[in-house]
């Protein structure tokens, strides 16, 4: 028998590790998304700016409801908006720990990670931020103020702040029905956790086929085990 500092460390020890750091990952996303938007909301006035170069912007604005200023429209659509996603968090994370099982890959549980962190990121807004703030029309925004927040619950406003005018002119005449337009590449307004969010896609689409071959050929051999 092996003296017990030499038996070697079980896989749930391993496991449990690896699903930690995901768990470290989420959380420092969401650390990090939300003092930065709190940083904006409490500094800037909305629409106001600050020109880090001149094809990256700091530019304060709201939306209200999905990724990249996209809406879905309503006081029904945000509350729909925002249960979709805490079911999304909720399939993820249940995801994550069968994953977790069966040995996926860390780029996987890491783009899963980034995902959940992305959806919790911007839920969080949408929950607490008409609550705890005030409207940032011609003011900047203070913490619970004495005349309370500017929305409901499930009413806020997701934060946006990263513009990258890549570039800007106009189209060649000769593009159909564009032609002579002016135009800006890239045009939306995001923050950190629709960045989190388009990571983590990006991630599994690039990498998706080795994934999820691993993880057919382990199906297979767990199947092969119980015939």
């Amino acid at each position: 028998m092996l003296p017990l500092a030499l038996k070697p460390k079980s896989n749930k020890h391993q496991i449990s590790r690896d699903l930690k750091k995901i768990w470290a990952l989420i959380i420092g996303v969401l650390v990090l998304d939300q003092a930065l938007k709190i940083w904006i909301k409490t500094n800037l006035v909305l629409g106001e700016e600050i020109h880090v170069f001149d094809w990256f912007i700091l530019h304060f604005t709201e939306n209200n409801g999905m990724a990249f200023g996209l809406e879905l429209g309503g006081v029904w659509g945000k509350v729909a908006l925002t249960l979709f996603r805490l079911a999304a968090i909720g399939g993820l994370i249940y995801l994550m720990k069968k994953l977790e099982l069966m040995k996926a890959p860390k780029l996987m549980m890491v783009s899963f990670g980034l995902i959940t962190a992305g959806a919790a990121g911007n839920i969080i807004d949408s929950v607490f931020y008409g609550q705890i703030f005030n409207d940032s029309y011609g003011q900047i925004a203070s913490f619970f103020p004495e005349e309370g927040g500017y929305a409901p619950l499930f009413q806020g406003k997701v934060v946006d702040m990263f513009y990258f005018p890549l570039f800007k002119g106009y189209l060649p005449e000769w593009i159909p029905f564009k032609g002579g337009d002016y135009f800006i590449f890239f045009r939306p307004v995001f923050n950190l956790a629709d960045t989190a969010i388009s990571v983590g896609v990006l991630i599994l689409l690039i990498f998706q086929r080795n994934a999820f071959t691993y993880l057919d050929s382990k199906k297979i051999a767990q199947a092969g085990k119980e015939d």
